[in-house]
């Protein structure tokens, strides 16, 4: 779960810092006072997209940084042990965001790419928008939210990967099937090409070697004048080091009887002239090796050119030349044994469409469970939200031909009817807007008891509800929060007095800025703002009456 939040320099917001609990937190706030501030930056800190105009005025970066308690959630310290990323304790996801819109990303202190953040954050928050009840009405929506109750990630992760394989299978044949002119024509060109890469060593050890050497040729006469000229300051004329620190020696050698402190300092420069005689050794050595080679290093300089023009040539570095040379040699060898080939990817392709036949017909069978359980929960959500004789149902309907797409071969249709003895239909066409919001509603929070991802996240889902639906809502919620860590932020007094942790947003401002801060609330503070709520601005003895009764009434249970 969520357990801590630190935020600083991010749109109007200073500094803050959370510690969130278990259960429903309700986070409320007067409107316009940025209860989204707080979502846009968790949102941040699991992989969205980021701008420069989220650094707060006058700040040179944002930051905000996440702790996630993870005991217990093996698939998450799976997956960060797969990335080197695992560490004993809470894991810490960072993002930082420079004013000019760069942005750094980490996990538990490393540097990571932002897909990675933006994967391991689906395993740990959830978020259901205020506009869900609009995207819902969308297949493609629809169908995730289905395979997601599922549980169907395996299946559908390999029917991802039988399609690109399938795709890539067709792009092959119709490149062979483009005609034995083009064929023979693309062939000689890659024998040409594979003969000008075969000519070249081009392991990346031997182009290292080959930059090490030239470099070493192309420094020679430099460096033999340097080790010449470092060699008579060091030992080859009267005034050298080695000159010098020999009269050292003898004149500590002869007062060494007389003082101790002289025979320590005869030692030390002992030493440091066996050190000197040994470099001055390694010196020398160097220099019997040092070549001056014109002819060779001519050569080096052909073969470097020569490396960099084929990099130019093929678009690539000359490290991946390696690369560009293995697949030339596979495009040829396809070409050239053309028929083998065809009948080879052929083959493979039978074998593909045998698996995703299979794999799709067991996706299907796992849909058609899910969707049976999810319309008898939801339906039954439903009648818990006032919608008397209302019923929901998803159909699963075979695609017209035997096309090969990454998400199966079912089409998914969302359906309701709002009124018992009516016709089911889509969504869109057959509920209000205040029904689709309770719809919507229903189907989220069914959604997000069934999943395992720990933090789920509520940004003014209730919209559109009021009454004593919002109560029914406000349970659910409560209800939901014995499983999971639920953060709702929410408009609706009766939404708000079913938190076990409730949090207030607050805007102040001044000539020179504007500041949005978070605070959690005590008892006494909790039915002031239900109280507000409920009666705006002018709380009156009513009001807190009112509001300190459905706290309590939502305490008992």
């Amino acid at each position: 779960m969520l357990s801590h939040l630190f935020i600083k320099n991010f749109t109007i917001v200073d500094q803050l810092e959370l510690e969130l609990d278990e259960g429903l937190t309700a986070l409320t706030g007067e409107t316009g006072a940025g209860k989204s501030i707080l979502l846009d930056a968790l949102g941040l800190t699991l992989g969205d997209r980021a701008t420069g105009d989220v650094v707060r005025n006058g700040a040179d970066k944002a930051e905000i940084a996440v702790s996630f308690n993870i005991d217990g959630m093996a698939t998450v310290h799976a997956w960060l042990d797969e990335h080197e990323l695992d560490e004993d304790g809470d894991c810490l996801l960072r993002r930082v965001v420079q004013n000019n819109g760069r942005s750094k990303a980490y996990i538990n202190g490393r540097p990571v790419p932002l897909q990675l953040l933006r994967e391991l954050g689906e395993q740990l928050v959830d978020i259901h928008g205020q506009h869900e009840h609009q995207s819902m009405m969308r297949r493609d929506i629809q169908r995730t939210i289905l395979d997601a109750f599922a549980e169907s990630a395996d299946e559908l992760k390999q029917l991802a990967e039988l399609h690109t394989r399938h795709r890539g299978i067709e792009t092959e044949l119709q490149n062979l099937a483009g005609g034995h002119d083009d064929a023979a024509a693309r062939a000689e060109l890659l024998r040409y090409q594979l003969a000008e890469l075969e000519a070249l060593t081009l392991e990346p050890e031997a182009i290292a070697e080959l930059d090490e050497e030239h470099r070493r040729l192309s420094n020679a006469g430099e460096l033999l004048q340097s080790a010449h000229s470092l060699l008579e300051m060091l030992y080859d004329n009267e005034a050298s080091a080695q000159s010098t620190l020999g009269q050292a020696r003898r004149e500590l050698e002869a007062q060494a009887p007389n003082d101790p402190v002289f025979a320590e300092v005869h030692g030390m420069v002992e030493q440091a002239l066996v050190q000197l005689e040994e470099g001055v050794d390694s010196l020398r050595r160097h220099v019997d090796r040092l070549d001056l080679d014109p002819a060779r290093l001519q050569a080096l300089d052909d073969q470097i050119a020569t490396l960099n023009d084929l990099a130019r040539k093929h678009r690539v570095r000359t490290d991946e030349l390696i690369d560009v040379r293995e697949q030339i040699r596979k495009e040829l060898h396809a070409l050239e044994n053309a028929e083998e080939t065809v009948a080879s990817l052929k083959k493979e392709q039978d074998q593909i469409l045998s698996s995703y036949t299979t794999t799709a017909a067991h996706l299907t069978k796992l849909r058609e469970t899910a969707a049976e359980n999810l319309s008898m929960q939801v339906t039954a959500g439903l009648q818990e939200l006032g919608m008397q004789g209302a019923a929901f149902r998803i159909a699963l309907m075979p695609m017209d031909d035997d096309s090969i797409t990454p998400h199966g071969r079912d089409r998914i249709s969302f359906e309701v009817r709002t009124n018992a003895g009516q016709d089911f239909g889509p969504m869109s066409r057959i509920a209000s807007g205040g029904e689709l919001s309770r719809i919507s509603l229903a189907i989220q929070v069914v959604a997000a008891d069934g999943t395992t991802i720990p933090t789920l996240i509520f940004d003014e889902a209730d919209v559109g509800i009021g009454g004593g639906v919002a109560e029914v809502v406000g349970r659910q919620l409560r209800r939901l929060g014995r499983s999971h860590q639920v953060l709702c932020v929410t408009h609706l007094p009766q939404v708000a007095s079913q938190a076990h942790q409730h949090l207030q947003v607050r805007k102040t401002s001044d000539a020179d800025s504007t500041v949005s801060t978070v605070a959690p609330l005590n008892d006494q503070a909790r039915v002031q703002e239900i109280a507000r709520m409920l009666g705006g601005m002018e709380i009156t003895r009513a009001t807190l009456e009112h509001a300190q009764e459905m706290v309590s009434r939502a305490a008992a249970g």
